[in-house]
């Protein structure tokens, strides 16, 4: 049995592509650049913001000055519509409810910019009692890297052996691998199966009862 599951946020507990692709498009239109469809954005999303703004800007204008502009316009909109169409994938509230109810201890890891996280979780799951909640913080590296991991593992005082990271994407496998925990890979997020399988995690699941079978096993 896993004593700590470590969630991503975007595309494995909540589907915020669509809040996320209002607001890039409203601070791309904004500075005067062209828009993209919403379905574009599930490959842009998954390394932080910035790096979402630079593969939202055409080519030729990916400079960090016109990053740091959508973000001054995107940081402020994102705030205030963040929660306009994100909603829990089906069966996560009650997934989250069930291991804690069997002690199981759970922590959000996101590359989404810290005060969004702690808004979302805070907003979609006020009855869920997570040991940590962490985001991208000012000074340390995103995911892949694996310090988030290190970071929840370290107050949770629980071993990488008796943890399982659950994630959406090639991003949250190589996030499991660089920390030495165990990996298991959802289908319902933004990226396609074939990603998650390049990384050979030990779990690729199509259900949340799949997973909680796996902690409780």
């Amino acid at each position: 049995m896993k004593k700590l599951v470590i969630f991503d946020l975007d595309g494995t507990l909540l589907n915020t592509i669509a809040d996320l692709a209002q607001s890039t498009n409203h601070a791309l239109e904004t500075l005067g650049y062209p828009t993209h469809e919403e379905a574009a954005y599930k490959f842009m999303v998954g390394n932080g913001i910035n790096k979402l703004f630079e593969r939202a800007l055409p080519e030729g204008e990916k400079t960090e000055e016109n990053v740091l502009k959508v973000r001054s316009h995107f940081v402020p909109y994102y705030d205030q519509h963040n929660a306009d169409k994100s909603r829990p994938y089906p069966g996560i509230p009650e997934l989250l409810s069930r291991l804690q109810s069997r002690q199981v201890q759970l922590a959000v890891a996101s590359n989404k910019y810290q005060s969004a996280t702690e808004k979302l979780v805070a907003h979609y799951f006020p009855t869920i009692r997570f040991a940590a909640v962490y985001g991208q913080r000012e000074g340390i590296a995103t995911k892949p890297d694996p310090t988030i991991v290190f970071d929840i593992l370290k107050q949770t005082s629980i071993a990488p052996d008796d943890t399982l990271y659950v994630g959406d994407s090639g991003v949250d496998m190589q996030t499991a691998l660089n920390a030495h925990v165990t990996a298991c890979g959802v289908t319902w997020g933004f990226r396609p199966r074939t990603e998650l399988e390049a990384f050979c995690p030990k779990h690729i699941v199509d259900t949340t009862e799949a997973i909680e079978n796996i902690v409780l096993a």
